[in-house]
């Protein structure tokens, strides 16, 4: 989709052990790692014990759920580097509000290539992220995304890692298939307190040109194997798919565009329901379902207002429940606010940007989601860090909590999975200008206006501030 940032700036030097030594001798040696066995490529830093359990793992539910809640993502910055003051910050922050589910990739998005010569591994960066997220007392969650380039047309070795973003963005090839299901498997057995695996990542890499569709029969494959992997591993993970990025067109485009799922907000993409329709049918087993999205269309359109396109998210996970029979429904990425072309987000205020996010919490929730994640912006460093959950780790004064964090943060305890929602009266003249969630205990209430209002919801009467976002006890 283009709507969050991918690069993993892993590509290091490896051989700086060896910097001291001639010209000559360095040059002997690289020449003598790239004709070691295993694929032909530098297998320097690696080990070929890939599958040997890392650290103290947390100890896992005995019967995992098919669900985890409210958490986020973590991209290419986090807190698992920078000033140990911050990152404790951090790490007890999280704690305090008892971990939050965190996603990892296996490959991008902060972590190093997996395996970068068959059978020999490098897990360092994935340790480092999955020893944090313990840590903090989270649930950890993998994403199987992305491959090693052997398995897409690429080079074997440490030093052959093709980070760009099309490379990064490329499928593993038929033939491959199985040894992409393999390293799954290895991951599942080197972190045995991961009990939830999203198979892949917006179907990257898997469009058939040709046809001009998504190449559902490919990816469905890849994603059986990697199912049946898995579950001979330890028949209690629970595995999902197909991360598919529910994309809808502008409501008058008539090409491409569904019939069946469409409203004020736009129309669903018909090749992405065509290709959510065929995994269905064909997956091999499903423990839960995995979408992403945004409110907008694809030309970036917040139909019929930012608030109003949220509306999108509900009848998307209204469908999806629908096609799978109630799967419980996990929204892996969502957005509410367009980037701009370097895919940042700072065209409104912070209030407005939380406001929106709530609107659209809310709406995943009423659409049957259980569990949803947060991409987090994080940066390196500074104090610039719109719709982060916490400042950059870069300085002791840094990893403080942001507005999102408690929005996040919040939603997730207020409505964890198994919420019975509930309707609550709101006063007629504010039912235009709020967007509200009741559960048993707890009222959300956001003011879709850019000015004060009094609002009657819930029986009780309060003012809110422009863009405000509330909690009511009850």
């Amino acid at each position: 989709m283009g709507r969050h940032g991918w690069y993993t700036g892993a590509g290091r030097w490896r051989l700086t052990a060896l910097l001291g030594v001639g010209v000559a001798a360095l040059a002997l040696v690289v020449t003598l790692l790239n004709t070691l066995p295993g694929g032909g490529g530098s297998t320097v830093g690696t080990s070929p014990d890939g599958d040997r359990v890392h650290g103290t793992p947390a100890t896992p539910p005995a019967h995992p759920q098919p669900y985890v809640g409210w958490g986020f993502t973590h991209t290419q910055y986090s807190a698992d580097q920078g000033s140990g003051t911050a990152t404790g910050r951090v790490e007890q922050l999280l704690a305090k509000d008892g971990g939050l589910p965190q996603d990892q990739a296996i490959m991008g998005w902060g972590a190093d290539n997996p395996e970068p010569v068959k059978g020999h591994y490098d897990f360092g960066a994935m340790d480092r992220r999955i020893d944090f997220i313990r840590r903090s007392g989270g649930t950890p969650v993998v994403t199987l995304c992305c491959s090693p380039d052997w398995m897409k047309g690429g080079r074997a070795g440490v030093d052959n890692t093709d980070w760009s973003r099309p490379a990064l963005e490329t499928a593993p090839t038929p033939a491959h298939y199985q040894d992409f299901a393999d390293l799954a498997a290895t991951v599942a057995k080197r972190y045995p307190d991961v009990r939830h695996f999203i198979v892949w990542n917006e179907f990257k890499g898997f469009w058939n040109d040709a046809e001009g569709r998504w190449d559902y029969e490919g990816y469905t494959a890849m994603y059986n194997l990697v199912y049946k992997a898995l579950k001979k591993v330890d028949r209690t993970l629970m595995v999902g798919g197909p991360y598919l990025a529910m994309d809808s067109v502008d409501p008058r485009q008539q090409e491409n565009a569904s019939t069946a799922v469409r409203g004020p907000w736009g129309a669903m993409d018909q090749r992405v329901l065509d290709a959510f329709g065929y995994w269905n049918a064909h997956k091999a087993g499903a423990d839960f379902v995995v979408v992403d999205g945004s409110s907008y269309t694809n030309d970036d359109d917040l139909l019929p207002d930012e608030f109003a396109a949220t509306d999108k998210l509900t009848a998307v996970g209204q469908w999806v429940r629908h096609q799978t029979r109630d799967l419980p429904l996990w929204w892996a990425e969502y957005y509410v606010e367009p980037a701009d072309g370097k895919d940042a987000r700072r065209g409104w205020t912070e209030a407005h940007r939380i406001a929106v996010h709530a609107a659209g919490l809310i709406a995943m929730a009423k659409g049957g989601a259980d569990s949803g994640f947060y991409w987090n912006p994080e940066r390196k460093n500074g104090t610039d860090c719109p719709g982060c959950l916490w400042t950059p780790t870069d300085s002791a004064g840094g990893g403080r909590a942001l507005p999102m964090y408690d929005l996040v943060s919040r939603f997730g305890k207020a409505f964890p999975p198994g919420t019975r929602y509930e309707t609550v009266s709101v006063a007629q003249d504010d039912v235009p200008n709020v967007r509200v969630l009741a559960g048993g205990r707890t009222v959300l209430v956001v003011n879709t206006l850019d000015r004060p209002i009094s609002a009657q919801v819930d029986g009780k009467r309060f003012d809110m501030k422009a863009y405000e976002v509330k909690w009511l006890d009850r």
